[in-house]
């Protein structure tokens, strides 16, 4: 059985398209494009707007493909979460969003998967690490502040699990 040939790419979530880079990596490999496409729009559609990284693997010999859907960055789940477009620019100084600690819980279980800690609560101060660079309040207090209180066991009960 022949290797399975990868393609992965950075797609914008619900709007991948038949043009580059995905549509003249696909052709050669001699799969229907437009399938293969929608089932990428389809399985990005919850990260609309977001880059979302994207692998396709097809058997040359048969021509089945897979495709694995990887998760965005924290940053830009943090960007989402906030709905704002982009960081302050001056982390620590200027602040131009604030998200609550349920947006900080959801991001981290997004997130433990693909990370090495064991527990939402670590993954979440990793997250709240994050908000530093963006400018991003968490409940109104410096990412400083609520790092403390998640040390603390404030929010244990938000970050179970």
């Amino acid at each position: 059985m022949a290797e399975p040939q990868k393609i992965s790419s950075l797609v914008t979530g619900g709007e991948a398209s038949a043009g580059p880079p995905l549509g003249p990596a696909l052709g050669p490999l001699g799969v229907n494009i437009m399938e293969v496409i929608g089932a990428i729009n389809e399985k990005t559609a919850d990260f609309k707007g977001m880059k979302v990284p994207v692998t396709v693997s097809v058997d040359p010999d048969t021509k089945k493909w897979e495709i694995d859907i990887g998760v965005p960055s924290v940053a830009a789940l943090l960007l989402k979460e906030t709905g704002i477009q982009k960081g302050s620019g001056k982390s620590g100084t200027e602040w131009v969003g604030d998200i609550g600690m349920d947006a900080i819980a959801k991001i981290a279980r997004t997130k433990i998967d693909s990370s090495y800690a064991t527990s939402v609560k670590s993954v979440a101060k990793s997250v709240v690490g994050t908000c530093v660079s963006l400018g991003i309040k968490v409940e109104g207090k410096t990412p400083k502040e609520a790092t403390a209180e998640i040390s603390d066991s404030k929010w244990d009960e938000k970050l179970s699990g």
